[in-house]
């Protein structure tokens, strides 16, 4: 039996409205200051209540541009961002399944060797290896395209070895039983495995979506055209001019809407988010 104690419960409840209060603090300043005219930064204070100039930074930043030296407005950005972000989610997805699938349920020379040349590639993240990359991506001529944005980010050793583990969890009477029952490889693959993954899918979108969304080397290095500025790099360039011209009511209008999508994700996968997480350490 648990003994209450309140002063215990007061404690506990006090530390968490802190924990929110912290969290939520830089949120709502950024709120408010998006409703303010670029004018109220200059004058030596933060403005803690909201202004008058809401409706026109929105409507400007939304639907016509940013700011800030980017004449791209940001439902533009927000699209190159969602298709890279979406791109990467889907291609490493689906490529980590079907080379688990192949390690784990097919019998070929090597197999465990290839395992361990995959996972070895955990090493050699985009940052270590950008200027080859690069080097073919501009070769192949998809330098301002969402192809260069997202085919060299598709490959994950991670998401391979999570998909391995899981796929050797299952039992052999099940594989056995469903190729008695006449199911070929792909059947197999489409009506058993990918249903018993579902929690696991959906744990790995989640941490793979917000992976492409928060990408910024990478766009920063192969766009040169605002027309495929994806939304983060695009906070960074409009800080990236003479502190007297930051429209920071704009930017902070423009980070809001950055931490929309990233947080509705969260937030509607959010228990086959924590199941998957669970059932990946099992």
């Amino acid at each position: 039996m648990i003994e209450n104690r309140p002063w215990l419960t007061f404690i506990s409840h006090a530390t968490l409205m802190l924990g929110i209060a912290l969290v939520a603090l830089p949120v709502w300043m950024a709120l408010v200051a998006s409703t303010h005219p670029a004018s109220a930064f200059g004058v030596g204070h933060i403005p803690l209540w909201f202004g008058s100039a809401g409706m026109e930074t929105w409507q400007t930043v939304l639907f016509e541009q940013a700011g800030n030296g980017i004449d791209t407005p940001v439902w533009v950005m927000m699209l190159n961002s969602l298709v890279m972000a979406l791109g990467i989610t889907f291609g490493k997805i689906a490529i980590s399944l079907l080379s688990a699938y192949a390690i784990v349920f097919f019998r070929f020379p090597f197999r465990n060797l290839c395992f361990w040349i995959i996972f070895m590639t955990l090493m050699l993240p985009v940052e270590v290896r950008i200027v080859p990359t690069y080097q073919v991506v501009a070769n192949l001529d998809l330098l301002n395209s969402y192809t260069g944005l997202t085919l060299p980010l598709i490959a994950s050793a991670t998401a391979t070895f999570l998909f391995r583990q899981c796929f050797l969890s299952i039992p052999g009477e099940l594989v056995e039983a469903a190729r008695i029952d006449g199911a070929g490889p792909w059947r197999f693959f489409f009506d058993i495995l990918l249903p018993m993954s579902r929690t696991n899918i959906a744990a790995l979108f989640v941490i793979l979506f917000i992976y492409g969304w928060n990408q910024y080397l990478w766009p920063l290095l192969i766009t040169t055209d605002d027309a495929y500025y994806t939304l983060v790099m695009s906070i960074k360039r409009m800080l990236s001019v003479n502190d007297g011209d930051i429209a920071w009511n704009q930017i902070m209008a423009t980070t809001l809407l950055a931490m929309l999508p990233p947080v509705a994700v969260v937030i509607g996968m959010q228990k086959l988010f924590v199941k998957g997480l669970v059932d990946a350490e099992k």
